[in-house]
């Protein structure tokens, strides 16, 4: 139960990685304008993300513009865009291969351990989309902060921290910890505690019931207990109980037989004895 427990979590861990992290590519707020020095006009406010930039207007209106050209973007956008999306899509494969290995679903009942071994799969995408996310998370932060501090660029030029970040962020590190704990309860399960789960035939006991080297059932066992099944054992009282049925019935009707014919052998030996004494 407690791999159970482990695996709906990290798989829930992981689910909602993977929504913080399609929010964060595909919202805009990544760089947002920085107010300071001789930009203190706050009417407009400019934001920056990896396939748009748009801007907001104290009035009330948003507009945003797309990047016309892929190849005319430097190469840190272009790699954070890959990232992103490589991160997505491991993120759909790791649900997908999550779904089929957890306990709680009915998907390849009866493989062994390759069921376990498909929940650790999908918790190693999981980590690895969490790392991937990371990546361009972390490059941007850093380009930002360094960017703000430069003396020698304009106020106009500097942004701040968009909320995009801390939401690409805290997605890499739920995907992260859900793809872990994936990767643990799959190890629980090697250890053989579904094994354990899974067979129905329990554990073999002494027929006569008594425990080798305790006091409860006699000292010692002897070598008429030998070790059955339980599955077994039932079968075998049935059998035993059905025998003893079909026997009760033969005695039944032996002894039925068995008057009939002493009442045919005393007929003739009353009328003997009356005409004998006729």
């Amino acid at each position: 139960m407690a791999s159970a427990a482990l695996e709906l979590m990290g798989f829930f861990l992981g689910l909602l990685g993977m929504l913080g992290t399609l929010v964060a590519t595909v919202l805009p707020y990544w760089r947002t304008s920085a107010h300071i020095g001789s930009n203190i006009v706050t009417a407009v406010a400019n934001m920056k993300g990896l396939w748009m930039e748009c801007v907001y207007q104290s009035t009330g209106a948003f507009q945003c513009e797309t990047y016309n050209s892929m190849l005319a973007l430097s190469s840190d956008l272009q790699a954070s865009r890959a990232l992103m999306v490589i991160s997505l899509v491991l993120s759909v494969f790791a649900i997908a291969m999550a779904a089929l290995g957890m306990q709680c679903t009915v998907c390849l009942e009866g493989t062994g351990s390759a069921k376990s071994r498909v929940a650790g799969a999908a918790g190693g995408l999981f980590v690895t989309a969490g790392f991937l996310a990371l990546i361009p998370v972390s490059w941007t932060t850093h380009e930002v902060v360094q960017t703000f501090y430069r003396p020698n660029i304009p106020s106009s030029m500097k942004f701040e921290l968009g909320e995009c970040l801390y939401v690409g962020l805290a997605a890499a590190l739920v995907s992260m910890l859900g793809g872990g704990l994936l990767c643990v309860s799959c190890c629980d399960e090697q250890g053989g505690v579904r094994g354990m789960r899974r067979h129905g035939g329990g554990y073999p006991y002494p027929a006569g019931g008594a425990v080798p080297g305790t006091g409860m059932g006699g000292g010692t066992r002897t070598t008429s207990q030998t070790y059955r099944n339980p599955t077994l054992q039932m079968g075998g009282a049935a059998t035993a109980s059905r025998g003893q049925m079909l026997a009760r019935s033969n005695s039944n009707s032996s002894q039925s037989s068995t008057h009939r014919v002493q009442g045919a052998k005393k007929t003739p030996a009353a009328g003997y004895d009356v005409t004998g004494y006729v």
